[in-house]
């Protein structure tokens, strides 16, 4: 057993400003031994995602104490399976991956397109792939985030929840690549796949938005148009390289139209302004994840009468262990800044007031480092 310090989510829908209504603690933990098929991974840094939010603000109902996080990178530091070392050596640096595929079901057959069953099943419980849990305070067991549970010193994770990396990856660039470059990168890659001559939206500039604008200005010869509906946030996607930016009023009165249209706020209205943006033949790609109450308002004739497509994406139809690489081979080449997607670097102890930041769409990526040993 290993004593850790993480931070806690210990009651969901707690009232804002949460600076003040403190939901989440930062405790000593107490962490098992990985056991088969598992690895315990030092936490070096860790980035704050509206997954995050959701579960804090109780759009995303989960079991708690719940130790949160689930976009970290690290080193491994302990394996349980002596076979596992094979392919992961103590020291490697890996990047955390949110949804472990099990490899066996019907859905992880679908190459990304579907997420896996098993995963799904666990992250809803709050226990790792196999079922168990590793976290306990005083006593009593502690949920997993997503199969991450990366806003801590250590974390223990199932094998499939983490893809190594060679070490020249910098922490804060190797965490992003786990939620926000797989998300809305490889919503472009994987599923908008833009040709030369064609546009590509991106409606919200978040993490996951601004990592979609990234990976489409990797391609020749595609225009890339920004969407939100704060100034700050256009000014950054043009500091980036986006070619035309507006808010989302702004696009939909100029008749702005696209090929590919990512949404990457999961809210109603910026879905309803995606599809409108999306061009004849075009597909909306909606990677956001709203209330389960959510619902949208649309005429279905355009989608018939213009070929049109409206696509969901989650974790951008990934398979992290092939297309971690890919992003890694983008960044390395230095077409893909992923460090920039980084707002702020914060402190474990100020997670609540990151909530807030995040809350107030004050922030793109915030980024916890921890210590080095």
């Amino acid at each position: 057993m290993v004593h850790i310090r993480g931070a806690v989510l210990d009651r969901i829908g707690s009232p804002r400003p949460y600076a003040e209504s403190r939901p989440i603690s930062v405790v000593e933990l107490d962490l098992d031994q990985p056991g088969s098929g598992e690895v315990m991974v030092r936490i070096e840094a860790a980035g704050v995602c509206h997954s995050d939010l959701s579960v804090v603000d109780g759009n995303r109902v989960r079991p708690v104490p719940m130790l949160l996080g689930h976009e970290a990178a690290g080193i491994v530091e302990a394996v349980g399976d002596p076979t596992d070392e094979a392919d992961l050596v103590i020291g490697q640096r890996v990047v955390m991956v949110f949804l472990p595929r099990c490899g066996h079901c019907a859905a992880c057959a679908t190459e990304g397109l579907t997420p896996c069953e098993r995963g799904s099943a666990a992250n809803t419980a709050g226990t790792l792939l196999g079922g168990g849990i590793r976290l306990a305070r005083a006593g009593h067991p502690v949920y997993h985030h997503l199969g991450v549970s990366g806003f801590a010193t250590h974390t223990v994770v199932n094998r499939a929840s983490v893809v190594p990396v060679p070490h020249d990856v910098p922490p804060e660039v190797a965490a992003l690549l786990g939620c926000a470059v797989l998300t809305g990168g490889g919503a472009v890659l994987n599923v908008g796949n833009p040709r030369p001559g064609q546009t590509v939206a991106v409606v919200g500039l978040g993490g996951v938005g601004m990592a979609a604008v990234l990976t489409a200005l990797t391609y020749d010869d595609v225009r890339v148009v920004a969407v939100d509906q704060l100034p700050e946030k256009l000014a950054a996607a043009r500091g980036l390289g986006a070619h035309e930016t507006y808010t989302p009023q702004q696009a939909v009165d100029g008749a702005v139209k696209a090929t590919v249209v990512i949404e990457a706020v999961g809210h109603p209205a910026a879905l309803e302004t995606a599809i409108a943006l999306t061009a004849p033949g075009g597909r909306t790609i909606t990677v956001g994840l709203p209330p389960p109450d959510a619902r949208i308002t649309l005429s279905p004739l355009g989608f018939v009468a213009e070929g049109r497509s409206l696509i969901g994406s989650y974790l951008g139809s990934a398979v992290p262990s092939r297309d971690i690489p890919r992003f890694v081979a983008l960044w390395r080449s230095g077409r893909l800044p992923v460090e920039s997607l980084v707002s702020s670097t914060i402190r474990l102890d100020d997670i609540n007031e990151a909530m807030d930041n995040l809350a107030d769409g004050r922030a793109v990526r915030q980024l916890i480092r921890f210590d080095s040993p």
